[in-house]
């Protein structure tokens, strides 16, 4: 039995002090973006191209449209907000920096709201993170900042057999059990100023990635960043540097470099339900 007051599970219901936090984080990250450059743009809530975005389509909520092609849910707004902005405004606007705060759904009934940034045809992924933190820094938080690079586990996965599952759940264990002691340092490998040493010992090929990690954290403006070289991120679409913004268990944002068709960009989205979250704590 299902009661009139009751909502689904995993869906959001934010009224008085936590819909004014809410309403909050949105002002300040939009006044901010605003005044960087950026226009807004909001994308429809169904979507023919999320199967591009998420890594688990189990996860897609589907129908069909009215031919009977079929459209999912908003999942994700990266992909479709780069495509939108390339191939249906593209005549209008030759604008590059686009922002969004809009909601997205998975399976069965979970919602998100996110603010989100896209910086189009930018390879340079310290243009987004110096936008991350200066939203952190007006809500007056500096949780974990975690920097990786999406091209070493998959490199690693090719040159040692190993599952990419293995990195999208950090298997210690398995990574210790080979008894490589580049891979051992890797696994243990906290600070950019670790950097050097381990990359005249790791592969040829690992260590160009390396040092675009190297190279991202000496431009930061942070106080609290870490490293994590073997982290492998459940999205699709991240093909090379990515940073996640962390506490405890909680992630509070995410972003990365990406291609899309042939386009390459970066950007981030802030979560803005664990944002309230930890606000209210």
């Amino acid at each position: 039995m299902v009661f009139e007051h009751e909502i689904p599970e995993g869906s959001k219901l934010y009224f008085a002090a936590t819909a004014k936090t809410k309403r909050t984080i949105e002002t300040k990250a939009s006044t901010l973006l605003s005044d960087a450059g950026f226009e807004e743009i909001l994308t429809p809530l169904f979507s023919y191209h999320q199967h591009m975005s998420v890594c688990d389509q189990r996860e897609l909520i589907r129908v069909n449209d009215s031919e009977n092609h079929p459209i999912s849910l908003r999942a994700d707004s990266t992909i479709d907000v780069v495509r939108i902005v390339n191939k249906r405004l593209g005549g209008n606007t030759e604008h590059k920096k686009w922002f969004y705060i809009q909601p997205v759904y998975r399976y069965p009934a979970d919602e998100q709201y996110q603010i989100g940034v896209e910086i189009i045809d930018e390879p340079n992924l310290s243009v987004a993170l110096t936008q991350a933190t200066r939203i952190l820094n007006v809500l007056e938080m500096t949780p974990l900042l975690q920097i990786s690079n999406i091209n070493i586990p998959r490199l690693l996965s090719d040159m040692l057999d190993l599952n990419l599952d293995d990195f999208r759940h950090v298997n210690i264990e398995k990574f210790l059990s080979l008894k490589i002691d580049w891979l051992t340092r890797l696994v243990y490998m906290q600070h950019a100023d670790e950097i050097d040493a381990v990359a005249a010992i790791v592969p040829d090929a690992i260590k160009p990635e390396l040092l675009k990690i190297k190279e991202l954290c000496e431009g930061l403006e942070y106080p609290n960043v870490v490293i994590a070289p073997l982290y492998y991120a459940k999205m699709l679409y991240y093909d090379e540097l990515f940073f996640r913004v962390i506490e405890g268990n909680e992630v509070y944002a995410m972003g990365g470099r990406y291609k899309s068709d042939e386009t390459v960009s970066v950007g981030f989205a802030i979560y803005t339900d664990a944002l309230i979250d930890a606000l209210h704590q």
